[in-house]
This record gives structure tokens, sequence and C-alpha cells, in this order.
């Protein structure tokens, strides 16, 4: 059996920031933000609107138009986006099934954060492939945008976070109407991460009070900057490289296969090394994100998107999605594009 992608869909909200009005606000030099942070914009969602279910609805029923599948003929919604979302301990997949009239369907979340397109796309193709369940939506959606602090140089990498969503229809053996095909996937973590990027309240330790909201602990915060850069610079490209090459491998290809990767959103020159390192040129077999910034595990969808707009994706190329969250988790998922 095969698993293919029928469907894509995408939604920014319509307001936006500059690099030059973070620069303004951060005190960092806006050649900074534009050309090593990779901001020249990114959009933002207003205080009341654009919630994340607002959003993945939007990129689900684009999604749905462009698979041209009904809501009803819908067997699993995975939602894959942000944790910061309309409410906290609460189901956003039930309420964008809901929403969206997938009343056959039955909703769930998965959490990777940063990493989570390629390990839904992995999980959805599993499923599909044990279950008598023929077809599933991916959903993602994030606006961490709203829990970063542009006054905290040390949380100055997350300065790129923007907001936005994305949708995939994933169905098991939809013949000649594939965009693309899912192949294999690999993933690796490294735990010793998982408290170096973190909102210091709001969950059980500790739980909210006015005393963390006067004392500024609901923003994202990064403990120990420096520590954090050292111990992850000689184990992000290594770990980039291992799964991309684990995911191709079980594929059965090879790096010199590849004709596209959509990688998630970091600084510039790290995004073209991890290209360079696969053997790709940056200029022409990727799309770096810098008037979106980083959208959580929206990257992907949203580089897709551009990719084909711009020429550099097209029918029969090798596509990988690459993506990292912190944690740290690594994730890669192979896929033949056919247009």
């Amino acid at each position: 059996m095969t698993v293919g992608i029928t469907g894509l869909g995408t939604y920014v909200p319509p307001d936006t920031i500059t690099g030059a009005e973070i620069a303004a606000i951060s005190g960092i030099p806006e050649e900074v933000v534009v050309e090593k942070m990779g901001v020249t914009e990114k959009h933002v969602c207003p205080r009341d609107g654009d919630h994340a279910t607002d959003m993945a609805e939007q990129a689900a029923r684009e999604a749905l138009a462009d698979a041209d599948v009904d809501p009803t003929a819908v067997d699993l919604l995975l939602y894959h986006g942000s944790e910061f979302k309309d409410h906290v301990v609460w189901s956003a997949a039930a309420a964008i099934a809901e929403a969206l009239g997938a009343e056959n369907a039955y909703a769930t979340e998965s959490y990777t954060l940063c990493a989570g397109a390629p390990i839904a796309l992995r999980q959805a193709a599993a499923q599909l492939a044990v279950e008598e369940t023929d077809t599933a939506l991916l959903v993602s959606a994030s606006r961490e945008e709203d829990l970063v602090d542009y006054e905290d140089e040390d949380a100055s990498f997350m300065f790129n976070f923007g907001s936005g969503a994305s949708a995939f229809v994933v169905e098991a053996d939809p013949g000649d109407r594939a965009r693309a095909t899912v192949h294999e996937s690999a993933a690796e973590t490294d735990g010793s991460f998982a408290d170096d990027v973190v909102m210091p309240a709001g969950g059980s330790k500790p739980p909210p009070s006015e005393a963390t909201v006067r004392e500024g602990l609901h923003a994202l915060q990064v403990p120990d900057p420096d520590g954090m850069k050292e111990r992850l610079g000689p184990v992000s490209l290594p770990a980039f490289r291992s799964v991309a090459d684990e995911a191709l491998s079980r594929s059965g290809f090879e790096r010199t296969d590849l004709d596209f990767v959509a990688l998630t959103h970091m600084k510039r020159s790290f995004h073209d090394m991890v290209l360079e390192e696969l053997g790709l040129d940056p200029e022409r077999d990727g799309y770096y994100l810098d008037e979106y910034g980083h959208v959580q595990s929206v990257d992907q969808a949203l580089a897709v998107e551009e990719g084909l707009a711009d020429g550099r994706l097209a029918d029969g190329d090798l596509v990988c999605f690459l993506a990292a969250g912190t944690g740290y988790t690594w994730a890669a998922t192979v896929l033949r594009w056919h247009g």
C-alpha cells in the first residue's frame, strides 16, 4: 500500500512585524536581525483573533478543497501544532474537527514542537497502513511569537518566531490523485536539552499566580544561552545529517537523489550549511523563509508552497521534510513530489 499527500493548505495572519521593527524594540542591530537571524518580516496574530484553532481551520479547509475531500470523509484528524493554543489542558484537535464538520473523524494530538511535521507524517502513514482508515487530516498552527520578550537578549534566537498554520490531507492508496508519495522517516532525541528553552511559569512548577505574572515568568526563556549554544553547536549538524541519511536509506535513496529540502527556519548561515552538507544548493534546492520566520511545524508546508511558486520544486522531485525542535528532537521524512 502507498500513502500520499492529496491536499495542502496554509494560512498566515495578515499583520506583520518587520526585522527593522524587531531591531528597534530589542536594541539588536537591524543587519543582525535581517541577515543573521533571517527575518525581513514575519506574520503575527492580533491578541483577540487568529487563535491556533482559527488558523488551523483556515488551512484545513484549503487542504480539503485542494484534495477534493469532504470533511465527513476524514477518519483521523491529527493536530501537531503548538501547545500554546486557545486554552490550557484542552484538545485543539477536537475543536478543529467540530469546526470543520469532520464528524466521522477521531481527533488526537501529537507534540514534537518544531520537529512536528515529519513525525506527524510518519505517524499518519503508519496508521493508515495498519488500520482500516483511508483519510487523515494533519493540522498545525503556531503563535509562539506571543511568548517572546524582545527585550530579553538571552532569548534572541527565538526572535524569528512567527505565526501561521498548515494542513495536509493524507490518504491510503490515492493513485494518481497524490500530490506526493510519503516514503520513510527517521528521528532522534537528545534529552539533555529538555530544560534549555522553557516558559518558567504556567505549568505545575510553578503554577500561574499574581507573582509569576508580575515577575515576567510567562515568556519563553533560555536559562543558560551560552551553555546551550556551546552544547548544541557540535551536535546539531551531525543530527540533521543523521536523520536525513537514515530516512533516505530506509526509503531506498541516497543524498545524491535529493532534489529539495523543506527545512526548519533557522539562522541563514546554518540553513545554508545544512543544505550544503547534504550536497544541495541553498539557492536552488530549498527555500529560506525570511518573510515568514520560524512558524514551528508549519515551516515545511510553507517551504513547499514557496518552492512550488518559485519553480524550485518540480514534478518528480525527491523531497525531504527536515526539522528540529527544542528538547531536542531532529526528524526527517522523505517524499516523492508528483505535482
